[in-house]
């Protein structure tokens, strides 16, 4: 069953963390049909020359298209979609790391229930060694508890999913939005009947670091949680109840100083 990857770049990407994250992909034991890589803008020649490597290599595998300016993820990722040559579609971020059968695992859910639209995953957190896990990354399992939970939070991690992308195309394709890009398009695949299902494994490693909870704070982040909020009440994914409940457990969590903040992500939001 042949799938595309699919990778968005751009200024900020570190060039060993990227190569780690392609060798991953190439080294799998069912490797993709193809590789597309937006390059979301202008990025330093080091990028470049890593690229170039892996272009040189393999020619025939990637497809990397230039965006003459920065999208943003969510634009890039839409147009990327719709290169994509193959149905079934995995997505990769630029600095975390398959495990060497993500992609086996993942197909073999679309092999055995055609009626699935996408597959994603448990996530394990680190910081500079995948030897050395910070936590867990855990989301619900069949359709029914991942359609209970999206009325809460993200039911899935985003770079570990593959989709059908018929699905993601039926459903509007990735949209730009607060940077919930990917918890918008679940939603709206949810809502259509879209079956969305993940294997309890951590399937893929995801660089992160005390920045990641710093970028999660602050006012801007609260009023756009309010924003997301908002939008899904107006699509009917929610109720007002569930709404003004949500908000009144997130607003809080941005508010708070970071070390608080990382502290009630590790000991309640992971694993």
């Amino acid at each position: 069953m042949k799938f595309s990857v699919l990778m968005s770049i751009y200024k900020n990407a570190q060039p060993k963390c990227l190569q780690e994250a392609i060798d991953s992909v190439l080294n799998q034991t069912l490797v993709p049909a193809e590789i597309v890589i937006i390059i979301d803008g202008k990025v330093p020649e080091g990028i470049e020359a890593v690229l170039n490597k892996y272009r040189n290599q393999h020619d025939e595998l990637f497809n990397i298209i230039q965006l003459e300016q920065n999208m943003g993820l969510a634009l890039a990722l839409r147009h990327g979609v719709l290169n994509c040559k193959h149905d079934l579609i995995a997505r990769m971020d630029q600095d975390d790391i398959c495990r060497e059968d993500r992609f086996e695992k993942e197909i073999s859910l679309f092999t055995a229930d055609d009626s699935i639209s996408m597959v994603g995953s448990y996530a394990a957190e680190f910081y500079e060694d995948t030897s050395q896990i910070k936590s867990i990354r855990k989301v619900p399992l069949d359709f029914d508890e991942v359609k209970k939970f999206a009325k809460k939070r993200n039911p899935m991690n985003h770079m570990t999913v593959l989709f059908k992308k018929k699905a993601v195309l039926d459903c509007g394709n990735y949209k730009d939005f607060l940077e919930n890009e990917d918890y918008h398009l679940w939603v709206r695949m949810i809502m259509k009947g879209q079956k969305i299902v993940n294997i309890p494994e951590p399937l893929v490693y995801v660089r992160t670091g005390p920045d990641m909870y710093k970028r999660r704070g602050g006012l801007r982040y609260a009023k756009r949680d309010y924003i997301l909020e908002k939008e899904f009440y107006n699509m009917g994914f929610i109720t007002l109840y569930e709404m003004i409940l949500n908000l009144i457990l997130r607003i809080p969590v941005r508010l708070i100083p970071n070390k608080l903040r990382e502290f009630i992500y590790l000991k309640y939001l992971r694993k």
